[in-house]
């Protein structure tokens, strides 16, 4: 998720187990709820360290525990009365930053770019393809579980009613709650469309592989991938009741046929890096004077609406297909048009 969504997710945690905290308790609880997002500075390094530290390391659950430590010992040492007042404060302080950093995990994890949650014991990704990168609703919600109880606390002020209850912290609890109701429905639909994909044929050929992505403002549109063993099929899916399907109504990519400048340039080691983590690898082959050019993209970017940090592999070759470079790239870089 962006990192708005995660500041907001953080206040809604401090509300519900602190909310009577100091500032500084709750400077340090958002710090936690972000921390993790600080592997998009990775991407100034290049599309090579953005692929290999991009949801790894700190988006396992080796980095919650490192964020706790550090976090809870700032409390702790730096201004002793921020937390330290009695134990059951300093608990419920290390409580919510843990509590926000495994809120952030789970969230990521519901995307399509997936999370290495056990790293470095595993490479592997856990992503859901439940929610998009900015999800127009989870912020709607959070920002009314947050803003509503301050207003109605205005209100009751101007009336002359005092409310004595911990502050937010009824409509913080709701916020989540409301939250992870939505984020159940939406693995309800997807769970829906993967069925009706995976049950159709495609220009005569049965799916290898299926995936459906969220639109990020509609939670009844979802964009779908198929795989064939001739071609990648882009298709949309309207999951509103009576609502029909077309297979036949995508885009359709038809793969290059295989050959000895294909393979070697999936041998490649930037090929290598990119297939160990893309989703729908599609292949593009272009003569050209000093030999061949291949190109590698993943689907799922466009699929996601997140063409911002796509990574492509570009490997040149000579005309005997011999290997001249290979590289990770932004494929949005104008210099590689």
């Amino acid at each position: 998720m962006d990192v708005l969504t995660h500041a907001l997710a953080s206040v809604a945690v401090a509300r519900i187990a602190i909310p009577r905290a100091s500032r500084a308790a709750w400077v340090a609880i958002i710090l936690a709820g972000i921390a993790p997002d600080i592997d998009e500075l990775s991407a100034l390094a290049g599309p090579s360290s953005y692929l290999r530290w991009h949801h790894t390391f700190t988006h396992s659950l080796a980095a919650v525990a490192l964020i706790t430590a550090l976090a809870a010992t700032a409390c702790l040492t730096l201004k002793p009365k921020i937390a330290a007042s009695t134990v059951a404060s300093t608990s419920s302080t290390v409580w919510s930053l843990l509590a926000v950093s495994v809120l952030h995990l789970t969230l990521d994890a519901c995307q399509s770019d997936g999370i290495a949650a056990l790293w470095p014991f595993t490479p592997r990704r856990f992503g859901g393809d439940l929610l998009a990168r900015i999800d127009p609703w989870i912020i709607a919600i959070l920002v009314a579980a947050i803003l509503l109880p301050e207003l109605l606390r205005l209100v009751n002020a101007e009336i002359g009613s005092k409310d004595k209850s911990p502050r937010g912290r009824i409509g913080a609890a709701l916020g989540l709650v409301v939250i992870f109701l939505y984020i159940g429905a939406r693995a309800t639909l997807h769970s829906n469309v993967i069925a009706t994909i995976d049950a159709r044929s495609y220009r005569g050929e049965s799916p290898r592989r299926v995936a459906a992505f969220p639109e990020p403002a509609s939670p009844i549109h979802w964009r779908a991938i198929v795989e064939t063993d001739r071609a990648l099929h882009e298709l949309a899916v309207n999951e509103m009741p009576g609502a029909s399907f077309d297979p036949e109504a995508g885009i359709v990519l038809f793969k290059p046929e295989s050959s000895p400048i294909l393979e070697r340039a999936r041998q490649s080691a930037a090929a290598k890096k990119f297939l160990s983590v893309a989703r729908f690898p599609k292949a593009s082959i272009e003569k050209t004077p000093e030999g061949y050019e291949v190109q590698l993209h993943d689907l799922r970017y466009v699929a996601t609406l997140n063409t911002r940090r796509e990574i492509a592999v570009l490997v040149e070759t000579d005309p005997a297909g011999n290997l001249r470079s290979d590289e990770l790239v932004w494929a949005s870089d104008p210099r590689r048009k």
